[in-house]
């Protein structure tokens, strides 16, 4: 069974089984256990359901496996012939989840 859910302001379609880096959620640890109730869309083919703007009742589950930083972006500013550079470094916090069951 497939869904597509919202978390942190993204959307992704999941099914069970599946392995997601997302944004990191705010005081967790590996191995805790999410609910996730912004279910857009659930099933397939004559199950499908279609949420306004959630489907009722649906929820997936996740677990963290865990809480990892991404690869540093350099942003780097410039302006000619003025000797002006800044150079900054941005690491993201992200969480590594796999998504355990899904329900309508």
């Amino acid at each position: 069974m497939k869904a597509t859910i919202q978390t942190q302001g993204k959307q992704y379609t999941v099914s069970e089984g599946d392995v997601l880096i997302v944004n990191r959620y705010p005081e967790t640890e590996a191995g805790s256990k999410l609910e996730i109730n912004e279910v857009l869309t659930v099933g397939e083919g004559e199950a499908f359901k279609l949420g306004a703007p959630f489907v009722e009742g649906a929820k997936v589950s996740a677990t963290i496996l865990e809480n990892k930083r991404g690869r540093k972006v350099i942003v780097f500013k410039k302006k000619k012939r003025k000797g002006y550079e800044r150079r900054r470094g941005h690491r993201q916090e992200l969480s590594v989840i796999k998504i355990d069951s899904i329900e309508s």
